[in-house]
């Protein structure tokens, strides 16, 4: 087994959702692309950008002349709550969630909650005791407040946490925060997160309890590890 991080303890463990824990990247193209023809857009010129920000953030950079964006931002929603087909696990999410302490990790998210709670149903995996949506903070990731708000209803200090994530977005987030990243690369691969420990899923991930300090590690099958170097 190989320690991840080289030693560092972890208090608490925050998991971004889409794409980290689950993936639902078919429906989501699918609603999106509905959604831009509307206007003349090809979504997928904004999409591989958008990823991890919250929808009315990703709609007010499009400068779409005289749109109603909160009246869109409904529209997406409701579209995307009803096509959860494709929506599945990352592998070996749930098995790794059930082993985390339930006081222990938060999903911190830039869908809404209601979404957030039909693609957690969808895709078999618990819903956390934190969860942090995109209606907790002011501003969306790559802002650091939806990783402080998590860690601070979890009582952990903004470094003591190990962040999982998949987007450029929400890794600035976590690095503003304090926090330390591994990226999950199961979904996509962003070529700009290449300089961070990642994984391909969490099939070969454990944590190690240290009692005394309350705290745990990470630590990997070795041979996982030599499938991504080699």
């Amino acid at each position: 087994m190989e320690d991840v991080f080289s030693g560092t303890q972890f208090s608490a463990f925050l998991f971004d959702m889409d794409g980290t824990l689950l993936t639902s990247i078919e429906a989501s193209r699918r609603v999106w692309r509905r959604w831009a023809a509307q206007f003349g857009l090809d979504a997928d010129t904004f999409l591989p950008s958008a990823h991890g920000m919250r929808v009315r953030e990703v709609i007010t950079g499009l400068s779409i002349p005289d749109i109603d964006v909160d009246r869109e931002a409904e529209y997406i929603l409701a579209a995307e709550m009803v096509d959860m087909d494709g929506v599945s696990e990352i592998s070996g999410a749930a098995d790794f969630l059930s082993a985390l302490p339930a006081d222990r990790w938060a999903i911190v998210t830039s869908a809404p909650r209601k979404l957030a709670e039909c693609r957690l149903r969808a895709a078999g995996l618990p819903l956390p005791r934190i969860l942090v949506t995109a209606e907790d903070v002011q501003r969306g990731k790559p802002d650091p407040s939806c990783f402080l708000t998590a860690a601070q209803q979890l009582g952990a200090a903004p470094e003591q946490c190990l962040v999982f994530e998949d987007a450029p977005a929400g890794v600035a987030a976590a690095k503003a925060a304090g926090a330390h990243v591994l990226t999950i690369t199961a979904a996509h691969r962003h070529a700009e997160l290449s300089e961070f420990v990642e994984a391909n899923g969490y099939t070969d991930l454990r944590i190690v309890p240290d009692v005394q300090a309350s705290s745990w590690s990470l630590v990997r099958n070795t041979q996982e590890l030599a499938r991504n170097t080699t």
